[in-house]
This record gives structure tokens, sequence and C-alpha cells, in this order.
């Protein structure tokens, strides 16, 4: 049986939304999913014209078993929200990584329910050591994989593992089935005083639905590292319908 997944892509143009999500259609592809791709292009900020106005499309989205976000620092207009909450909670799934649903309506504060997990920030390099470009954010972090992680799907037999690319820095709920955590050290230049440890990996049930979410994946490079794909990819399955 074919099952049906909707691809939403757009906003800032640095988390590559096109290459990132090409990356994971063929997987579904293979996995038996019909892919529609909805192309919201760079507009993004308070001012974007670009929001997914697919999610008011409420008989289409009733067909669909995955939604996959990569719409990174942009708008939604209310009827949106309602619209993809609604197919939330009758069973369709959600998924993303990084930016792209963890950063993707900030002003909207049902759609940070809705998720979980909001970016925070993400620390850099010692301020002599920035030169003005994203290389500013990257720093070497590990991903702790919690005990929970052990027996779950998503990620079964994968490890603790160390990445070089943006760490985020997550504002959470208790809702969230977190199933890898990072530590976000305290250096000699930063204004805290303890390190603030942050979900990584994580699920949530919404209704019917099932969300997840995984914070790794700011670029490409940093997708196609091996744990980071595998999770993914795994974690589209989970969610799906």
């Amino acid at each position: 049986m074919t099952r049906q997944a909707l691809v939403v892509r757009g906003g800032w143009d640095g988390h590559s939304p096109v290459e990132a999500t090409e990356l994971f259609i063929p997987h579904l592809e293979a996995n038996g999913f019909t892919v529609r791709v909805e192309d919201l292009g760079t507009d993004f900020g308070p001012s974007s014209k670009a929001t997914p106005t697919v999610y008011t499309d409420a008989e289409y989205l009733a067909t669909v078993d995955l939604i996959v976000q990569c719409n990174t620092m942009n708008t939604i207009e209310q009827a949106e929200f309602e619209g993809l909450r609604t197919a939330v909670e009758n069973g369709t799934g959600f998924a993303g990584w990084h930016g792209g649903i963890a950063d993707s309506y900030r002003a909207n504060s049902d759609y940070l329910t809705l998720v979980g997990g909001q970016f925070g920030c993400h620390p850099g390099k010692h301020p002599d050591e920035r030169e003005g470009g994203p290389q500013d954010n990257y720093m070497p972090y590990r991903v702790n994989m919690l005990p929970a992680a052990a027996s779950h799907p998503i990620t079964s037999g994968i490890e603790d593992f160390d990445l070089v690319t943006e760490q985020y820095w997550v504002l959470s709920d208790d809702y969230v089935d977190v199933l890898a955590t990072t530590t976000q050290a305290v250096r000699q230049w930063d204004p805290w005083t303890r390190p603030v440890t942050s979900p990584a990996v994580w699920t949530r049930q919404w209704g019917k639905g099932r969300i997840f979410v995984a914070t790794p994946g700011h670029d490409p490079a940093t997708l196609k590292d091996e744990n980071v794909k595998t999770i993914i990819e795994r974690g589209l399955l989970w969610a799906a319908r």
C-alpha cells in the first residue's frame, strides 16, 4: 500500500532546504511513499508571504501520512497552523531536523507547544576567533544517547557520537520523550555558570499523531553523518501514520 508524504521546505537558505530534503526523499520513496513537495522559496521573516498554505487544505492533509518540514525562521498564518495541528491530531506524522522544525515559526506559541522544543541559541567560538561567518558557531560537541534510546526503533544500536557543527540550546517542556541530549559547556567567556543540557533527539505524541525532531542537521554535510542520517531516516518512518 502506497503512503503519502508531504515535504514542506523553504525559509532561510542557510539551512539548504532543497538540498537537505533531497537527501531523504529517495529514502521515503524506497519505503513506499509517494512524495509531494511544496517549495516555499527562501523568502523568510516577519514580512514573508511564503507561508505554508498547503496546511489549509484539510481534504488533502487527511490523506497525508507524513509531513516532513524544513522551513526555518518563517511565518505561518493561524489557519495554516490550525490545519497542521488538526492533521497531526488526526494521525498525520510530523517530522524534521534542526531549524527546519525547531525554529520554523517563532511568533506562533501554539506551534512551539505542538513541537515541544524551540531553538534558543547556538553559542559559538571565543569572540576573538570569530570571523563573521556561519563557522563562528561550529563547535565540537557530543550527542549523548539516553537509556531509552537503546530499545527505541529510531536510535537502537547507536552509541554516543561527536559532531562539529551548530550545537542547539533548546527550550523545551517535559512532555517530550527524549532519546538523546547534548550539554552546552561553560567556557571562560560565557555568562552562564553551569552546564546546560538540552534535548537533541525527541519524540512527542499529539492526539493520534507522532512527532519526531532531531536538532543536528545544520547543513547537508551534517545530515550525511552516518549517525545523524540513520536517526533521521528512522525517525521519518517512525513518525509516519
